[in-house]
C-alpha cells in the first residue's frame, strides 16, 4: 500500500489523542522515557493530566484540533468510540461512524494542514471481520461485521484519502484483542473468573485467537513513528502466538497460582444460554476464532513483540491481583 513518498526523520513532538485511556497512558509515558517530546490530548472534562495537555472537547466531524496540532510533527490516533455492552444509542453506527470515522477525518485533515509529517491510527482487526478458518494478513479484503469494525475501516479510507491528496504520511496498524495491566471488559471479566474459581464453560471451544499486550503495541507503535519504511503502510500486529481461550484461562490461572476450572459445554447450548441472558455477542468472541498474521511488520521493519505472551499474561496477572482483586 506503500505511495513511494519519502522518509520522514524520527518525531521529536507526538500528539497523543485519548492519552488517558488504557493505551494512550501507557504510550505518553513509553514515549517520554525514550526522549519524545509529548502533548495529550483528552477530551473537555476528563482529569487533567501531568505534563503538556490539551483538552479538545468531543471527537467527531467539527473538533478544533488547532491547539492540540500546534508544533508536533506526528499524531497516534487513539481516541475512539469503542464497543459498548447495551448500547443506548438510537442509531449506534451513526455514532461510531461520526466519533470513529468523521473524527478522523477531521483530525487527519487539520494534521496535514499544520504541516504534521506522520499519522498513525489504531485501528482493529475488526476491519477484517470475525471467524476466518485462517489468521487474516493485510491483503485480506475488509469484511467488518459490526458498527464498529465499519467506522473503523472508513476510518482508515479516510486517512488515506488525505493522505494522497495531501502528502500527509500515514501509517495503520490493526490490532487483535490488547491486553495488559488496567484492561477492562471482557478480559477483566476472564480475570475475575479465572481468580474466583469459577467454573467456565469452555472445554468444547477450539478455537484461535490472537492476543496482543500493551507494551508490545507500544513498542510496534514507537518503531512505526521513527521507521521510514512504515510511511503509508497498513500492518496486523500480535504476541505471535494464538491460543485458544480454554488455553487462555489456563495460563492466567497459572500465572495467579490459581487452577483452572474447565467444564465442557456444547457450544449450541452456550451460544444459547448467551442469547438468553444478552450476553451472545461476549459469548462468540469466546468461542469463534480471531487469528492475524504480523509476518508483514516483523519483515518490513524487522520489529518483533519484546515481552512473550505468558510474561504479558503475569504482568497482568499481577496488576489484577495487587490492584484489583484487594480493591474494598
Amino acid at each position: 500500500m506503500s505511495s513511494g513518498t519519502s522518509p520522514v526523520e524520527p518525531p521529536q513532538r507526538v500528539l497523543v489523542t485519548g492519552a488517558n485511556g488504557f493505551i494512550g497512558g501507557v504510550l505518553c509515558e513509553h514515549l517520554e522515557q525514550h526522549g519524545i517530546a509529548i502533548r495529550r490530548a483528552v477530551r473537555s472534562g476528563a482529569p487533567i493530566l501531568p505534563g503538556n495537555t490539551v483538552a479538545v472537547g468531543d471527537v467527531g466531524p467539527t473538533t478544533d484540533w488547532s491547539e492540540a496540532l500546534s508544533g508536533v510533527d506526528a499524531v497516534v490516533h487513539l481516541a475512539a468510540r469503542v464497543h459498548v455492552m447495551r448500547d443506548t444509542a438510537a442509531d449506534p453506527l451513526a455514532e461510531f461512524r461520526r466519533v470513529n470515522a468523521e473524527g478522523t477525518r477531521r483530525l487527519a485533515q487539520m494534521a496535514a494542514e499544520a504541516g504534521v509529517r506522520r499519522m498513525l491510527l489504531v485501528s482493529s482487526v475488526k476491519v477484517n471481520g470475525e471467524g476466518a478458518p485462517r489468521p487474516y494478513t493485510e491483503a485480506d479484503s475488509p469484511r467488518p461485521g459490526d458498527p464498529y469494525g465499519v467506522s473503523k475501516w472508513e476510518a482508515e479510507q479516510a486517512l488515506t484519502e488525505i493522505g494522497r491528496r495531501s502528502g500527509l504520511q500515514w501509517c495503520i496498524l490493526r490490532p487483535p484483542l490488547v491486553y495488559g495491566p488496567g484492561v477492562g471488559g471482557n478480559f477483566l471479566a476472564l480475570l475475575r473468573a479465572v481468580a474466583r474459581g469459577a467454573p467456565l464453560p469452555l472445554g468444547a471451544v477450539h478455537n484461535r485467537r490472537s492476543l496482543l499486550y500493551v507494551g508490545n503495541l507500544i513498542d510496534a507503535i514507537r518503531a512505526c513513528l521513527a521507521d521510514p519504511h512504515a510511511g503509508n503502510e497498513l500492518f496486523l500486529v500480535s504476541d505471535g502466538e494464538d491460543l485458544s481461550s480454554p488455553d487462555l484461562a489456563r495460563r492466567l490461572a497459572d500465572a495467579m497460582g490459581r487452577q483452572a476450572r474447565i467444564v465442557s459445554v456444547p457450544l449450541c447450548l452456550l451460544r444459547a444460554a448467551g442469547t438468553l441472558i444478552g450476553r451472545r455477542t461476549a459469548v462468540d468472541r469466546l468461542t469463534r476464532s480471531l487469528a492475524v498474521d504480523s509476518a508483514r511488520l516483523r519483515g518490513a521493519l524487522g520489529w518483533q513483540p519484546p515481552c512473550k505472551i505468558d510474561e504479558g499474561l503475569r504482568a497482568t496477572a499481577r496488576w489484577y491481583l495487587d490492584h484489583i482483586a484487594k480493591a474494598p
